[in-house]
């Protein structure tokens, strides 16, 4: 067989690489977009398989009250007509208006292991951004900090916990290689409940108590509504100056609340009080991604059964957020809530936990965590691109 000529190599390796991206449009891509990420982690042991129903209330922007104030545009790659990658654009009106920023994020990234594949999907994001006036990119965001944030790049060694991210190793060297530097590290801990906190912290934290007057009670799943409110309150304040955070709109904490309703311990949903007034808030969440790992995205016709019947037997649980209102920070809240949320988790029968996210400089707050006892487990990255 004659060798090919230059004209024929080339045109065999631009049929070869030939990529097309294309925006979901139909309900029947959106199925194709959510079900791809179980092509990408066939055979990965440390996978949990979000449940299909609920990925798609997700992408609803009928159901899912994150659109009212973004618009969010879904791309799917395809090579010869077979899907090789996904992403999602998102224009977050409301983070752009509270941080004074023109930032577009990329979400809901997945991909085959191919350089030119992972370029196509992100420069799709940015002809959005463009579009739009807006001058860099973030994520992943998956669609904001308050979901899914950031890209796993240490630690795939074991399972994400609930509502954390989990993703291939290399998908580092994908998004580095399409021109997207670190903008910020957020780290998770890990923490044996089954061993006593720290004596001298806990006798601190006791002493700080007394002292502060500080009450600490359980939410009232009974006045839901009210303490939702309640809670949205601490928690918007507590974080409005924390890198990356964009507050929750009433219909957001209340879609949210609904969702973790039926999953939450009420022994795991602490409130502090001074003087009846809420200032701080943590919730921990039993971490039901020991339960999804056995449904593979379903529930049906026999996932009810078996998330009934493995619910009762988790044995760990996330700490997913610990906010102290401006006023009450530095007084040792933090470290009575931590305790507090130990000593209920054992008694829920907990064995493990984890805590996360943080910043990675928030120096003061991880030094709270590993004076616990606690080790860093998992490193999640933000990337960023000026346009």
């Amino acid at each position: 067989m004659p060798a090919k000529t230059l004209s024929e190599r080339q045109f065999t390796r631009a049929y070869e690489t030939e990529i097309k991206v294309e925006r979901v449009r139909k309900r029947d891509e959106l199925v194709k977009f959510v079900k791809f990420q179980w092509k990408i982690y066939e055979g990965d042991p440390h996978w949990v398989a979000p449940l299909f129903m609920e990925r798609m209330d997700f992408l609803d922007p009928r159901r899912n009250p994150f659109f009212d104030h973004a618009t969010v545009e879904l791309f799917l790659a395809r090579r010869h007509g077979q899907i090789v990658g996904r992403i999602a654009a998102v224009d977050d009106r409301n983070y752009n208006a509270f941080h004074e920023s023109k930032v577009a994020a990329f979400g809901l990234f997945e991909c085959v292991e191919d350089a030119d594949v992972a370029q196509a999907l992100l420069v799709r994001v940015e002809e959005f951004a463009r579009e739009r006036g807006l001058t860099s990119i973030m994520g992943p965001a998956s669609f904001s900090s308050n979901y899914e944030f950031g890209l796993l790049v240490e630690g795939f060694d074991r399972d994400p916990a609930i509502m954390m991210p989990y993703n291939p190793s290399y998908y580092q060297g994908l998004i580095e290689g399409a021109g997207y530097q670190k903008a910020k590290d957020l780290w998770a801990f890990d923490i044996d409940i089954s061993v006593d906190p720290n004596e001298k912290v806990a006798r601190i934290a006791e002493k700080i108590r007394e002292r502060e007057g500080v009450v600490i009670r359980q939410v009232n799943l009974k006045d839901f509504e009210g303490e939702l409110a309640r809670i949205k309150t601490v928690y918007n304040a507590a974080w409005e100056k924390n890198w990356g955070f964009v507050p929750f709109t009433d219909a957001e904490f209340e879609h949210l609340g609904r969702d973790m309703k039926a999953i939450v311990k009420p022994e795991l949903l602490l409130i502090a009080e001074v003087k009846g007034k809420p200032v701080a808030f943590s919730m921990t969440l039993p971490n039901a991604n020991e339960v999804l790992k056995r449904l593979n995205g379903r529930l049906f016709p026999f996932g009810i059964l078996k998330a009934l019947y493995y619910g009762n037997r988790i044995k760990s649980a996330r700490l997913v957020t610990l906010g102290i209102v401006a006023g009450y920070r530095r007084r040792g809240l933090d470290s009575i809530l931590t305790l507090e949320t130990l000593r209920a988790g054992r008694k829920l029968g907990y064995t493990s936990g984890e805590i996360s996210w943080t910043l990675e400089d928030n120096h003061l707050v991880n030094r709270a965590i590993m004076a616990f006892g606690s080790k860093r487990s998992k490193t999640y990255r933000v990337f960023e691109k000026a346009l």
